[in-house]
């Protein structure tokens, strides 16, 4: 994982080259700085002379088939490996990737958005350029909405202080960044190259002492403490600190639905996920009958909180993010995360006596095939359940394929992607690909219903020209399942055409297809799958229409009535 210090003092203290680097050589130097060994996109000619450059870089180069597809890609990417990167052409590649960039920032996932533009000698008069809508800032005002910071890298002199200031941030604060390079300053070496100095970030001892004093009271008095841990543990790198300091002092932990993964889902204190009244009774019951939780980088959404059916006291509850730090009804300023919980590790905290019953957990699958039997969706998972281990990467698409797949097991930690608070159907296909570029080693069972396969799945041709080795399985419901669930009826606006999905295999030049009806039909090609390391498989699940995990039938019920 790159660190930040590390990076900053390497550069300084390498001595300057002959020739001075242009201010597209320099980002590319920066970007591997943090990590960023491959990168997403689609050219265009207003940034073709910086994809030269990046040709000749050491960068990875992946083309995509959309725009949207290569942010989803980043995005994955930047969640497997801490930071990720995309580059695309001005305005119809840059406004095409909002979406991802979008879901990026809501889920705090630290993507370098790259974009060329019209040179600015080339605007002079304010011509008509093609690619252009309604003025040359448009690109970057919208983008101002949707990253952390952003530039326009305009100006030679301040060109590699922005390139500094733009890429810490996305760093620090796990959110995307916007960095535009008009076509005319790629190739342009700077007369001075001052860098920016960021200042360490501001901590109040004071007001983590107190805190931490609070929480350790807090805890001392406790009969059944818990933690509920959320993405930002991952965001942050913060899994071996948290695992210390619950198990040291013998906390149970819950995860959120978009944390998932973010502790492996079979260690002793790991209860399961906590989604309020969508969740597994057993789960909310024992997590909201504590008389201390500990939330931990969580995310308060809709979704994490079962559509607001948790039942979480605040006088109960310690609440703290990197960005908020709430003792019952006491907020705390300038006490990073990471501080807080590194604290914590070393106060004299009394050790927990809270037992955990083995049916709060959720049940060993104990899956025995029922060979004629139309598979399900909930035996699917069973089944599934049997064959994940520390080195298999679950990415699950909006829909059942996210809910049905929250009773899957995941052996490894941050083993699960999905765009659970964001929820843009489409991820999943593209963030295969991100997930194999960051992951080789790894293999990816990506779930995705049918109406989201049918919107990205043409990334299926980079995945192959890529040579990797996915799982793709498509649940075909011959609709929008979701929407079913949530306003039943015969809604034509919830069909979608029904399609051969496995004839994609020819048409892209590259995989397996498997067509199942059955339990046994599904348990054949998944076995095939799994003994192929070469080829990617791609599984079409006939289902029935009607069908639906636990978990989405409860979700219909909490929100039926508002929608």
């Amino acid at each position: 994982m790159y660190s930040s210090s590390t990076a900053v003092q390497d550069y300084h203290s390498t001595e300057c080259p002959v020739k001075p680097l242009s201010i597209g050589e320099y980002l590319i130097e920066r970007l591997q700085d943090y990590g960023i060994a491959d990168l997403f996109g689609i050219p265009g000619d207003y940034v073709l002379s910086f994809y030269s450059l990046l040709e000749k870089s050491d960068i990875n180069v992946i083309g995509c088939t959309r725009e949207d597809n290569a942010g989803f890609a980043a995005d994955a990417y930047a969640r497997v490996n801490g930071m990720g990167a995309v580059c695309v052409t001005y305005c119809v590649g840059g406004l095409s990737v909002c979406n991802s960039i979008a879901g990026a920032f809501a889920e705090k996932s630290p993507v370098v958005l790259l974009t060329g533009s019209p040179g600015y000698e080339e605007r002079r008069n304010n011509p008509l350029l093609h690619h252009k809508v309604r003025d040359f800032r448009t690109q970057v005002d919208v983008f101002d909405k949707l990253c952390v910071t952003g530039t326009e890298l305009n100006d030679p002199a301040t060109a590699f202080q922005e390139i500094d200031r733009v890429l810490e941030m996305a760093y620090r604060y796990k959110r995307p960044v916007y960095i535009d390079i008009p076509r005319d300053m790629v190739n342009l070496a700077p007369q001075t190259t001052q860098r920016h100095t960021f200042p360490p970030v501001t901590t109040d001892e004071r007001a983590l002492q107190e805190s931490c004093n609070e929480i350790t009271a807090l805890l001392n008095r406790a009969r059944n403490p818990a933690i509920v841990a959320g993405v930002e543990i991952h965001r942050f790198g913060l899994q071996d600190d948290l695992i210390h300091f619950a198990e040291k002092n013998n906390i149970p932990i819950a995860s959120t639905l978009l944390g998932k993964s973010v502790v492996r889902e079979n260690h002793p204190l790991y209860v399961g996920l906590y989604e309020g009244a969508i969740g597994r009774e057993e789960v909310t019951e024992y997590i909201e009958s504590s008389d201390c939780i500990l939330m931990l980088g969580a995310f308060m959404t809709d979704l994490n909180l079962g559509i607001y059916t948790a039942n979480l006291d605040a006088r109960k509850c310690v609440y703290a993010t990197s960005e908020t730090l709430k003792i019952h009804h006491h907020h705390y300023e300038n006490v990073p995360l990471d501080e807080l919980i590194q604290e914590l590790i070393l106060r004299n905290i009394k050790s927990s006596s809270r037992f955990i019953d083995p049916t709060v957990r959720e049940p060993i699958s104990q899956y025995v095939i029922d060979y004629p039997a139309q598979i399900s969706i909930r035996r699917m998972i069973d089944r599934l359940n049997q064959s994940l281990d520390k080195n298999t990467i679950v990415i699950a698409d909006i829909g059942d394929s996210l809910f049905a797949s929250t009773r899957l097991q995941t052996q490894g930690r941050t083993e699960f992607l999905s765009p659970a608070y964001y929820t843009s159907m489409g991820f999943s296909i593209p963030a295969t690909l991100g997930a194999q570029t960051a992951m080789p080693d790894h293999r990816v069972i990506t779930i995705c219903g049918d109406g989201a396969f049918q919107m990205t799945c043409l990334e299926l041709s980079t995945i192959v020209r890529q040579g990797f080795n996915p799982i793709v399985i498509v649940l075909d419901n011959g609709g929008y399942g979701t929407e079913r669930a949530l306003h039943p009826g015969e809604w034509n606006y919830n069909e979608i055409q029904r399609w051969s999905y496995g004839e994609l295999t020819r048409l892209v030049g590259g995989g397996i297809a498997h067509r199942i009806q059955t339990e046994e039909g599904f348990d054949k090609a998944l076995k095939a799958a799994l003994a192929d390391d070469t080829n990617m498989h791609l599984m079409h699940v006939e289902l029935d229409r009607r069908d639906a995990s636990e978990t989405l039938i409860r979700l219909a019920d909490k929100m039926s009535s508002r929608v």
